[in-house]
């Protein structure tokens, strides 16, 4: 079965930094582009970043310069370094496999950005 397990969410004050962790099942990694996308209350989800097979990354306006995706793909892990977050990054942040017309999503791990 393949599976996405996030982890690293929590609170954290403006200005603070997290780092999130996206663990997948072995298929569905090595073939796959991975992604974080968030949604807030109210809020549609958007991606924030994404990352290809081949490495090549790209960030929404919102996080350019600010979250950093990265993958090990000896660890069938995909990380999201978010710096000098704001209130306005609270959402819940899902890990997102995908390629073709496959695409699978993790459970989900809250971020809250307040002081």
């Amino acid at each position: 079965q393949a599976q996405l397990v996030e982890s690293g969410g929590g609170l954290v004050q403006p200005g603070g930094s997290l780092r999130l962790s996206c663990v997948a099942s072995g298929r569905l990694f090595s073939g796959y582009h991975m992604g974080w996308a968030r949604q807030a209350p109210g809020k549609q989800r958007e991606l924030v970043a994404s990352i290809t097979i081949g490495g090549t990354t790209n960030y929404a306006d919102s996080v350019k310069g600010r979250f950093t995706i990265s993958r090990d793909n000896a660890k069938n892990t995909v990380y999201l370094q978010m710096n000098s977050l704001k209130p306005d990054d609270t959402a819940v942040y899902y890990c997102k496999a995908y390629y073709l017309l496959e695409t699978y999503w993790g459970q989900g791990t809250q971020v809250t950005v307040s002081s």
